[in-house]
């Protein structure tokens, strides 16, 4: 499928231009400068850098910290690193992995010795990056090739890569969803529940929805739909929810099917019905994966990013399918579409190690077919995207918009202040599980605590 899908992406900053780095094409750089800046002598812009011409007899030996511990174990990562050394035989790449990554990293990065690279954990505020990142180029040198270029940048300072692009829907198994009887894909809530009470009907012994409650981070992807695809509004997330008084109420963009209420009423009603596992505390994140695979789940609700672990991770490959989540906004259905977590490169690193680095991620971003090859949203606009995704033809996929530089912290902020963390900590996704469960509280009851907590927050740092 060649774009078929319309990209909303982020609006234009409004911070003034900034100079781009500047560098020259010789082999070896100077060290880096005291701070780290993208002044650093030798070092050109990432934008500026043609891999396989400039600095093929370049040697350093750099080290990739990443969340994609499946990856490094399978070999799937030194597949990738064998073909990059044949343009470059003197870079030596080692990965790797964490399986808590994003508090583990957050952690490590407080030391100046971490690595070279790391996937940029999306706990540190745009404000910060420079303190640990180092400026890559401008964002205008990027962002008309680039997917979801501004996702990692303050004002115009690019500080992260995409690593690929995700699209916020449900992978299921058409095989489960045709023998149900089910002809259409859900596009409500309703029509969501309707479709798992099928699943359950057919055969008991499948699970309709599976929670994956036990691992904890996997909850946390509930939050990543309550943007975009809930509302229609790139802007929700980072400009208008921040500032917005009762977010979680129902109905509070209208109609009462849509906004981030119908999200969590989705996973509340599927949990009361009956329609996840019987106990949730005993769900195995590895083990759901041939489970579905084998036609014993039927849905999952996680990024794009999971398709081809769900494929490869049985002999059923073809049935696994994914479909945009079950939301429409006004007679339209969209999805959220966003980066998954972007490459940085460790601002204290040799000027040497720095173009090593960003050589790598051109590599990777741009010829290595990294993103086409784990089902994801390309990094190219120019690409194509993954048959995975046929299901999201026609359906608009919204990125959400960066805050402009003087509401950076904002978004941050009123989230943090809140103590929900969304797309971060899973904590009150597990509770609305575990109220469905209990039925000690209602799923309007939770909603009024977290607008409690929001509402406070916001009058706290929201402009006024």
């Amino acid at each position: 499928m060649k774009k078929a899908i319309a990209l909303t992406l982020a609006a234009a900053f409004s911070a003034s231009l900034l100079a781009g780095c500047g560098g020259s094409s010789s082999s070896s750089a100077a060290s880096a400068s005291a701070d780290g800046s993208e002044a650093a002598s030798g070092v050109p812009a990432y934008n500026e850098l043609k891999v396989g011409e400039d600095y093929t007899d370049l040697t350093a030996d750099i080290k990739i910290i990443s969340q994609r511990t499946d990856l490094i174990g399978d070999g799937t990562f030194d597949g990738y690193v064998a073909e990059f050394q044949k343009l470059y035989p003197n870079i030596t790449i080692s990965y790797e992995g964490i399986t808590d990554y994003a508090n583990d990293m957050t952690t490590r990065l407080t030391s100046n010795d971490w690595g070279d690279i790391c996937m940029i954990p999306t706990t540190i505020p745009l404000t910060e990056l420079g303190d640990y990142f180092y400026k890559l180029c401008d964002l205008d040198a990027i962002n008309d090739e680039y997917n979801f270029a501004a996702n990692r940048a303050y004002g115009q300072d690019v500080y992260g890569i995409p690593s690929t692009g995700n699209a916020q829907g449900v992978v299921y198994n058409k095989a489960v969803f045709e023998a149900a009887g089910i002809t259409e894909l859900p596009k409500t809530p309703d029509e969501f529940l309707d479709a798992l009470q099928k699943i359950k009907d057919y055969d008991p012994s499948i699970v309709p929805l599976y929670t994956n409650y036990a691992a904890g981070w996997t909850m946390s992807a509930w939050d990543a739909y309550i943007g975009g695809g809930a509302t229609g509004d790139g802007d929700w997330m980072n400009i208008t929810m921040p500032q917005t008084k009762d977010p979680f109420a129902k109905g509070a963009l209208g109609a009462d099917d849509m906004g981030p209420y119908a999200v969590y009423y989705t996973l509340y009603e599927a949990v009361k019905r009956g329609l996840t596992e019987d106990d949730p505390t005993t769900t195995d994140w590895e083990g759901c994966k041939p489970m579905i695979n084998e036609g014993k789940i039927g849905a999952m609700v996680l990024g794009s990013w999971a398709i081809v672990q769900m494929q490869d991770a049985g002999p059923n490959a073809d049935d696994i399918g994914y479909m945009p989540f079950p939301i429409t906004v006004n007679g339209t259905q969209y999805a959220s579409a966003g980066a998954d977590y972007c490459y940085g490169v460790n601002k204290n690193i040799s000027d040497d190690n720095k173009i090593a680095s960003m050589l790598y991620i051109k590599w990777l971003s741009e010829s290595s077919n990294f993103a086409y090859d784990q089902g994801g949203v390309p990094v190219l606009k120019s690409q194509e995207y993954p048959e995975t995704l046929a299901a999201f033809d026609g359906i608009d996929l919204i990125e959400d918009t960066p805050a402009p530089a003087e509401l950076a912290d904002l978004q941050p902020n009123v989230n943090q202040e809140s103590e929900l963390s969304l797309n971060a900590d899973q904590t009150h996704v597990q509770r609305v599980v575990e109220a469905a469960i209990n039925g000690d509280e209602t799923l309007d009851d939770i909603v009024a605590d977290w607008n409690e907590a929001w509402n406070a927050a916001v009058d706290e740092y929201a402009p006024q």
